[in-house]
């Protein structure tokens, strides 16, 4: 019979797991290739210290409830939820949450695997010495070559398929043989790695430079779109809304100061994102290169032409696209684990038969992200190819409404005396504070966030020529900025408007 603290479906073993397990799954390509640019555009460090401040008052009390609720519960999100709404006596409808988070998991795991697979073929491209001296051009021509062009999908597929393989492996071994154990592993070889590469841009390239662009306050660059940006950055940075920490703080151990180790990720997580920050406009010999320059075409263009100008490029480059790598790799782990353990809960299968049926359907989804870049590019719906529209309805509408449900759930529907058993220990300001951020701002904030996302991403389709209804008359078709059409904004679902 398991421990009170086990779940029937696994537990970790060591009190820091969920420490370890939680960076991995916090720390993705956003803090890469796009937390940088907003930095260097919103006020450098006036923006991390407005930034913090939207983690800790918005980000940090769901991502908070929602691994409380696995804690209380041992259980995923999805019978979770369905165990709080028969106690609270609340409306069905509410049972819709966790189904809800789990497709949202399943489908930003589907193309997440996808640049999964592009960043595994940028290490042995890396490796292989095809950036050496690299121009804009030439690594133009390597993305397109294995991104959009239609008669070498199948490599694209191979890699993809390759990358997946690797996450599957580690899950079907297990919550403690597999997850734990790799994971506390490979996250903190991973910050190594980056320590390495930081202190390598601090040596041979323009340290100045990136401490300027992130960490130089610039009050004059701050405006009400620096708000806006640092709202959306904080919400979708953090994995909510997708049954991550629901299923890790199931998994946590009765020695768990969870709210503890909850801070200490979000610290964590921004620490990383300053620190990548720097690195990256460190490496630009010439101070400026990186300049403007975010997401796709800033990880797999102008990246690998800055790291061709310094010493033994070749390595750096390696060394660099294997640290995207890992970071993916966690993510993706992560993601996979609310939906393996909701079929387990669900079912009751076995392990290795649940991960080879929810890897298999992640596979064929992920082909239609695939074939968006390529032998699909030409079949768009309402101007927008498959990826397109999977990126929409999870980072603007999905996401949003389970942050919206959990929020509007704990803040009213859970007495006040039920909500604080289900938190714990905790100071009495927390507790008031949580309390009303539920109530009051996060339903509103989420709501917002996925209005706003919505609309975005809507009207981008627009400037790209898009003929449909929610378009006016005349619209201009703007000129693609990336190097491959239809490139996507990332696994961390981001919001790129100013």
């Amino acid at each position: 019979m398991p421990h009170k603290y086990q779940t029937s479906i696994g537990s970790f073993t060591r009190k820091s797991s969920f420490f370890w397990a939680s960076v991995g799954a916090t720390v993705g390509l956003a803090n890469l290739w796009q937390f940088p640019y907003l930095a260097s555009i919103h006020g450098g460090g006036l923006f991390i210290l407005l930034y913090l401040a939207c983690l800790l008052l918005v980000a940090l009390p769901l991502m908070v409830t929602e691994a409380v609720f696995g804690r209380h519960s041992r259980h995923g999100i999805v019978l979770a939820m369905d165990g709080f709404v028969r106690n609270a006596g609340s409306h069905p409808l509410w049972h819709l949450t966790g189904p809800l988070s789990v497709i949202a998991a399943f489908l930003v795991l589907s193309f997440t695997a996808v640049f999964g697979g592009m960043v595994l073929a940028y290490v042995f491209a890396g490796a292989s010495g095809r950036f050496s001296g690299a121009t804009t051009a030439s690594a133009s021509a390597v993305l397109t070559e294995l991104v959009s062009s239609p008669e070498r999908y199948r490599e694209f597929m191979a890699w993809h398929g390759f990358f997946l393989l690797l996450v599957l492996a580690v899950s079907a071994r297990g919550v403690v043989k597999g997850l734990e154990r790799s994971l506390r592993i490979v996250v903190p070889c991973t910050l190594v790695l980056l320590a390495v590469l930081f202190a390598l841009s601090a040596g041979h390239g323009r340290l100045e430079s990136g401490v300027d662009h992130i960490l130089t306050f610039r009050p004059e660059q701050l405006s009400l779109d620096s708000i806006k940006a640092a709202f959306f950055h904080a919400f979708y940075t953090l994995g909510l809304g997708v049954g991550v920490w629901a299923i890790f703080g199931a998994y946590t151990t009765a020695e768990t100061r969870l709210k503890r180790s909850i801070l200490a990720v979000v610290l964590m997580d921004t620490l990383v994102a300053i620190v990548a920050g720097v690195m990256m406009f460190s490496i630009a010999l010439d101070g400026t290169s990186l300049d403007g320059e975010r997401g796709f075409s800033l990880l797999f263009v102008s990246l690998p032409v800055a790291l061709a100008q310094v010493p033994f490029s070749q390595v750096v480059i390696t060394a660099v696209f294997l640290l995207v790598v890992l970071i993916v790799w966690a993510t993706s782990i992560s993601l996979l684990e609310p939906v393996v353990g909701w079929l387990r809960e669900w079912l009751g299968a076995p392990r290795g038969w649940s991960v080879a049926c929810v890897g298999l359907a992640v596979w064929l989804a992920g082909l239609a992200s695939l074939f968006s870049f390529n032998v699909w590019a030409d079949y768009q719906l309402a101007g927008a190819t498959v990826y397109r529209w999977l990126e929409l309805v999870t980072g603007g509408i999905l996401i949003p409404v389970v942050a919206m449900l959990v929020a509007t759930f704990a803040g009213w529907c859970l007495t006040r005396r039920y909500s604080a058993q289900i938190l714990g220990d905790a100071p009495a300001f927390f507790r008031k504070l949580w309390y009303w951020v539920m109530r009051l701002v996060l339903p509103v904030v989420a709501l917002w966030v996925g209005i706003q996302y919505t609309i975005f991403s809507l009207s981008n389709l627009c400037d790209h020529g898009n003929d449909a209804i929610w378009c006016g008359p005349g619209t201009p078709v703007a000129e693609a900025s990336a190097p491959v059409e239809n490139a996507p904004n990332g696994p961390d679902i981001q919001y790129h408007g100013e």
